[in-house]
Protein backbone atom coordinates (compact mmCIF):
# COMPACT_ATOMS: atom_id res chain seq x y z
CA UNK A 1 0.00 0.00 0.00
CA UNK A 2 2.87 2.44 0.74
CA UNK A 3 4.85 1.79 -2.14
CA UNK A 4 1.50 2.63 -4.37
CA UNK A 5 0.57 5.74 -2.83
CA UNK A 6 4.25 6.59 -3.20
CA UNK A 7 4.45 5.99 -6.61
CA UNK A 8 1.20 7.91 -7.34
CA UNK A 9 2.37 10.99 -5.65
CA UNK A 10 5.95 10.75 -7.46
CA UNK A 11 3.80 10.89 -10.87
CA UNK A 12 1.93 14.14 -9.28
CA UNK A 13 5.07 15.77 -7.74
CA UNK A 14 7.67 15.33 -10.36
CA UNK A 15 6.29 17.93 -12.92
CA UNK A 16 5.49 20.34 -9.93
CA UNK A 17 9.02 20.04 -9.29
CA UNK A 18 10.64 19.72 -12.84
CA UNK A 19 8.82 23.41 -13.39
CA UNK A 20 10.34 25.30 -11.08
CA UNK A 21 13.93 23.75 -11.56
CA UNK A 22 14.02 21.74 -8.43
CA UNK A 23 15.77 17.88 -7.92
CA UNK A 24 13.67 15.17 -6.49
CA UNK A 25 15.80 13.32 -4.14
CA UNK A 26 13.34 10.75 -1.94
CA UNK A 27 9.64 10.26 -0.79
CA UNK A 28 8.61 8.58 2.10
CA UNK A 29 5.48 7.65 3.18
CA UNK A 30 5.16 6.32 7.15
CA UNK A 31 3.66 5.81 10.23
CA UNK A 32 5.10 7.65 13.32
CA UNK A 33 3.91 8.46 16.29
CA UNK A 34 2.09 11.87 15.38
CA UNK A 35 0.37 9.91 12.47
CA UNK A 36 0.99 9.02 8.56
CA UNK A 37 4.01 11.65 6.82
CA UNK A 38 4.52 11.97 3.28
CA UNK A 39 8.23 13.24 3.69
CA UNK A 40 9.36 14.79 0.32
CA UNK A 41 13.26 15.68 -0.25
CA UNK A 42 13.70 18.34 -2.76
CA UNK A 43 17.52 19.85 -3.73
CA UNK A 44 19.03 22.93 -6.33
CA UNK A 45 22.24 23.98 -7.05
CA UNK A 46 22.75 25.96 -4.21
CA UNK A 47 20.91 24.60 -1.88
CA UNK A 48 16.98 24.79 -0.74
CA UNK A 49 15.82 27.34 1.06
CA UNK A 50 12.63 27.15 3.95
CA UNK A 51 10.81 29.21 1.35
CA UNK A 52 11.57 26.75 -1.67
CA UNK A 53 10.12 24.57 1.25
CA UNK A 54 7.11 26.30 1.67
CA UNK A 55 6.18 27.11 -1.71
CA UNK A 56 6.84 23.42 -3.20
CA UNK A 57 4.54 22.42 0.00
CA UNK A 58 2.00 24.29 -1.08
CA UNK A 59 1.56 23.50 -4.45
CA UNK A 60 2.38 19.81 -3.99
CA UNK A 61 -0.32 19.58 -1.11
CA UNK A 62 -3.10 21.11 -3.30
CA UNK A 63 -2.21 18.84 -6.30
CA UNK A 64 -2.42 15.69 -4.06
CA UNK A 65 -5.54 17.51 -2.30
CA UNK A 66 -7.15 17.90 -5.86
CA UNK A 67 -6.19 14.09 -7.58
CA UNK A 68 -6.98 12.53 -3.88
CA UNK A 69 -4.09 10.24 -4.72
CA UNK A 70 -4.03 9.31 -0.48
CA UNK A 71 -6.99 8.13 1.20
CA UNK A 72 -5.95 8.40 4.78
CA UNK A 73 -5.01 11.37 6.91
CA UNK A 74 -1.28 12.53 6.74
CA UNK A 75 0.71 15.61 6.98
CA UNK A 76 3.26 16.71 3.72
CA UNK A 77 6.58 17.54 4.93
CA UNK A 78 9.17 19.03 2.71
CA UNK A 79 12.37 19.39 3.34
CA UNK A 80 16.53 19.83 1.88
CA UNK A 81 18.11 16.16 1.90
CA UNK A 82 20.97 17.84 4.47
CA UNK A 83 24.55 17.86 4.35
CA UNK A 84 24.46 13.78 4.60
CA UNK A 85 22.24 13.01 1.86
CA UNK A 86 21.18 10.09 0.59
CA UNK A 87 22.82 8.64 -2.65
CA UNK A 88 19.78 6.74 -4.34
CA UNK A 89 20.06 6.79 -7.86
CA UNK A 90 23.25 6.97 -10.62
CA UNK A 91 22.55 10.68 -11.70
CA UNK A 92 23.26 11.36 -8.07
CA UNK A 93 26.66 8.99 -7.75
CA UNK A 94 28.09 10.78 -10.92
CA UNK A 95 26.97 14.20 -9.04
CA UNK A 96 29.08 13.35 -6.06
CA UNK A 97 32.18 11.59 -7.79
CA UNK A 98 35.66 12.43 -5.71
CA UNK A 99 33.44 13.01 -2.73
CA UNK A 100 33.55 10.80 0.27
CA UNK A 101 30.62 8.85 0.71
CA UNK A 102 29.45 5.45 2.91
CA UNK A 103 27.62 2.70 1.40
CA UNK A 104 26.25 -0.11 2.61
CA UNK A 105 25.45 -3.61 0.87
CA UNK A 106 22.73 -6.07 0.72
CA UNK A 107 25.56 -8.99 0.08
CA UNK A 108 28.98 -8.87 1.71
CA UNK A 109 31.98 -7.29 -0.77
CA UNK A 110 34.88 -9.18 0.56
CA UNK A 111 33.63 -10.03 3.55
CA UNK A 112 32.26 -6.79 4.64
CA UNK A 113 29.31 -4.48 4.45
CA UNK A 114 29.98 -1.11 4.81
CA UNK A 115 32.54 0.98 3.43
CA UNK A 116 33.69 4.32 3.59
CA UNK A 117 35.68 6.17 1.10
CA UNK A 118 36.04 8.18 -1.76
CA UNK A 119 33.78 7.82 -4.66
CA UNK A 120 36.11 7.37 -7.85
CA UNK A 121 33.75 6.38 -10.33
CA UNK A 122 30.91 5.46 -12.22
CA UNK A 123 30.60 2.60 -14.19
CA UNK A 124 27.20 1.18 -15.93
CA UNK A 125 26.76 -1.08 -13.93
CA UNK A 126 28.29 0.47 -10.16
CA UNK A 127 30.69 2.30 -8.42
CA UNK A 128 33.74 2.01 -7.37
CA UNK A 129 35.19 3.83 -4.29
CA UNK A 130 38.55 4.15 -2.16
CA UNK A 131 38.33 2.44 1.26
CA UNK A 132 41.45 3.14 2.87
CA UNK A 133 43.38 3.00 -0.14
CA UNK A 134 42.09 -0.44 -1.37
CA UNK A 135 39.35 0.17 -4.47
CA UNK A 136 36.35 -1.65 -3.99
CA UNK A 137 33.85 -2.19 -6.94
CA UNK A 138 30.27 -2.70 -5.19
CA UNK A 139 27.12 -3.04 -8.00
CA UNK A 140 24.16 -0.85 -7.93
CA UNK A 141 22.02 -3.94 -7.35
CA UNK A 142 24.10 -4.85 -4.54
CA UNK A 143 23.53 -1.21 -2.29
CA UNK A 144 21.33 -1.19 0.00
CA UNK A 145 22.15 2.26 1.30
CA UNK A 146 24.66 5.12 0.32
CA UNK A 147 25.30 8.86 2.01
CA UNK A 148 27.01 11.51 1.77
CA UNK A 149 30.14 11.91 4.54
CA UNK A 150 31.11 15.43 6.19
CA UNK A 151 34.59 15.96 5.16
CA UNK A 152 36.27 18.71 7.71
Amino acid sequence: MSEEIIERSRKIIHPILSSEGLEYVDLEYRREARGWILRLYIDKEGGITLDDCARINREVGRMLDVENSIDTPYTLEVSSPGLTRPLKSERDFLKYQNRLIKVKTVEPVGNQRQFKGRLLKVIHEGIEIDADGKVVHIPFQNIAKANLVLEF
